[in-house]
């Protein structure tokens, strides 16, 4: 079928998911740096305070990165 096991769906599928995740948690991390640098407020220490205004805006910020990188991934496979 396969000349050799790395051609498989299987395995390419396995490696999309593993790098897609990857990225996933290194876009979360940077787009939470640029946006706690670019704030005159910092994030953990608005946190620890109870603000949930703030705890609502990192959630935002981490939906949108995982609905973004998710849709890339999955638009690859087309």
């Amino acid at each position: 079928m396969y000349d050799v096991w790395y051609e498989s769906p299987f395995f390419l599928n396995t490696v999309y998911a593993i790098g897609g995740v990857i990225l996933g948690i290194f876009a979360a991390l940077v787009t939470y740096k640029l946006f706690n640098r670019f704030t005159h407020f910092h994030i953990a220490t608005e946190l620890e305070k109870g603000n949930l205004a703030v705890g609502v805006v990192v959630c935002g910020i981490f939906i949108m990165i995982g609905l973004m990188v998710g849709l890339i991934i999955g638009l690859s496979f087309n």
